[in-house]
């Protein structure tokens, strides 16, 4: 009976649940100092077994708390943050988003803390709009991260913005997500760069967004990565903007705008070459043509030099 009310305790720890001396005791019919007897043997249990995880008495719940000095888990700052970004970003079905939110909200330390921390984002919940693709495709996404590790090549039928659907085998180098979207970045394989390729020396991966993707299938088939040609999602991201294709290139521009720092943060790579205090002289390299409507979407605040 000890034994089982002790793992008990330890799980109701592990999963943030209160942990009161007084109501354990009068759920288990024993006495408070049960209880304690039963922390305090817990607390022996993670120390012997060098467990960075610490079991504290919380004053302003009146219960225990299991806290980790390695911050393994989200604060309950961060988990607000985190909530809020993805609810922003919009990027799963309603009912996909508000399980992920509960699941983050769930972490909350003393589990008081969850109810704080729902209310700041109901509203939003409630609220909360789908994109107009509504198709759900969270699991994919760990599938064909799978096959993107693995180096395995895969067959997708993709719907164009012309509407045409084409089947492709690509050779999958990365996931990305930008402006409400996951990305699928690959390159074609045994296709005819010269015929249909703007630039047939385009060494960068083609963008297949994920809602467009309307089936695939991974090939027991690998590819071969060459690691200093290997694609970095990190690198690509500080130069693409809105996710559309194109070319590499550099850009000058002057800048007359009121928001400098906006432009900076919009544009990972740019370097100022001259300011003073009417405009700033910009340049960046950059990919795609997302980079042009972006400009445009400017007005007479970016003059383009180059």
């Amino acid at each position: 009976m000890k034994n089982q009310r002790v793992l008990d305790i330890y799980l109701r720890l592990l999963n943030n649940r209160e942990v009161n001396r007084k109501k354990l005791a009068l759920e288990y019919q024993v006495s408070e100092r049960s209880i304690h007897r039963d922390i305090s043997d817990l607390r022996n249990f993670l120390i012997s077994t060098n467990n960075s995880a610490e079991i504290i008495y919380d004053d302003k719940s009146n219960s225990y708390v299991l806290v980790n000095e390695d911050n393994q888990k989200l604060n309950n700052s961060e988990i607000l943050a985190v909530c809020k970004i993805l609810l922003d970003s919009r990027a799963f079905l309603k009912d996909e988003m508000i399980t992920i939110i509960n699941k983050l909200m769930r972490q909350c330390i003393p589990i008081e803390n969850y109810t704080k921390v729902s209310k700041l984002v109901e509203n939003e919940k409630f609220h909360y709009m789908e994109l107009c693709h509504k198709k759900s495709f969270i699991n994919n996404i760990w599938e064909i991260g799978e096959a993107v590790q693995n180096q395995l090549k895969i067959e997708v039928e993709y719907k164009r913005m012309d509407k045409k659907v084409v089947k492709r085998v690509i050779q999958p180098v990365g996931i990305m997500f930008s402006e409400y979207y996951f990305y699928l970045l690959g390159h074609i394989d045994n296709i005819d760069k010269e015929k249909y390729f703007a630039n047939k020396d385009d060494i960068f991966p083609t963008i297949y967004r994920f809602d467009r993707i309307e089936s695939y299938k991974i090939l027991d088939e690998h590819f071969p990565v060459i690691y200093k040609n290997r694609f970095e999602e990190g690198e690509f991201r500080k130069r693409v903007q809105f996710m559309t294709g194109g070319r590499l290139k550099k850009i000058t521009f002057k800048y007359t705008g009121t928001s400098l720092e906006a432009v900076l943060d919009k544009i990972p790579t740019a370097q100022i070459l001259e300011q003073n205090d009417k405009y700033s002289v910009i340049s960046a390299e950059v990919f795609g043509n997302g980079i042009d409507r972006w400009i445009l979407s400017q007005g007479k605040d970016i003059e383009l030099l180059n």
